[in-house]
């Protein structure tokens, strides 16, 4: 009895989880999610929504809405494995509904686990080549770790913030990428560079991407910069390689 879920709003579940021979693959007391972020398998984020608190329900999953066409292994870890391409039965009881939660007024520990997870759950969709799932993902995890909170961080909970934040970022741009957006993706390394100046994977893809855009004076700054960090990375090497080929003028006849 009760309301079905609203947008929004965060979930509690219980799951299980069978393959089609009868082996379990998933068991998990109390899943708790927001449906429409992304955490969990589209079975779960479709299904749940429709159930009423206290309601038991069997969804049959095709593999695109379970763990996909390459199963678990490249996805996520987790045991036991799922098998490429592999239908799902999941059992599911809805246990609570309630308001999501505030990632600004959580404390920094709570902030940054939930980071990480938002990150991990992006990280499973971008190896499934859902790079739009993965960018929502991605810019969920940020919007947890950024801004103000209503406990100060400590400075080892500031630092780790920091990086979880160029992670992201970073992540970002390498979804950005995938779906064709260049000014996006060097919008991405910026943001990133911003917090982290000397970050290597920033920098090298900065580099590559505005020597795409043919603002080759600033590529090579950023990819000796790059090199200076990391003088034995043979891919900063042959990006600098073909920019001195480009800029040279040509041989005389």
């Amino acid at each position: 009895g009760g309301p079905r879920p609203r947008p929004g709003q965060e979930v509690s579940v219980k799951v299980l989880g069978a393959l089609e021979d009868g082996g379990l693959v998933e068991r998990d007391p109390r899943l708790t999610f927001v449906p429409g972020h992304g955490d969990v398998v589209q079975a779960l984020e479709l299904g749940v929504p429709t159930m009423q608190p206290g309601e038991v329900s069997f969804f049959l999953a095709a593999f695109p809405y379970g763990y996909g066409r390459p199963g678990s292994r490249r996805c996520a870890r987790r045991e036991p494995d799922v098998p490429p391409e592999a239908p799902l039965l999941f059992e599911v009881t809805l246990l609570e509904v309630r308001d999501g939660p505030d990632p600004q007024r959580l404390p920094p520990a709570a902030r940054l686990r939930l980071g990480a997870q938002r990150r991990e759950r992006g990280n499973f969709h971008f190896a499934r080549g859902d790079f739009a799932a993965a960018l929502r993902s991605y810019r969920l995890a940020l919007r947890a770790l950024d801004g103000s909170a209503a406990v100060p961080p400590g400075p080892q909970e500031e630092e780790e913030l920091r990086e979880q934040r160029v992670k992201c970022l970073n992540n970002c741009a390498a979804a950005e990428l995938k779906l064709q957006r260049a000014d996006e993706a060097l919008a991405a390394c910026e943001a990133a560079l911003s917090i982290s100046p000397d970050n290597g994977r920033a920098l090298l893809r900065r580099g590559q991407l505005l020597a795409q855009q043919g603002r080759d004076a600033e590529a090579a700054l950023v990819l000796r910069r790059a090199l200076e960090l990391d003088p034995a990375n043979k891919v900063i090497h042959a990006e600098l390689s073909q920019l001195v080929k480009r800029r040279s003028p040509p041989a005389p006849v």
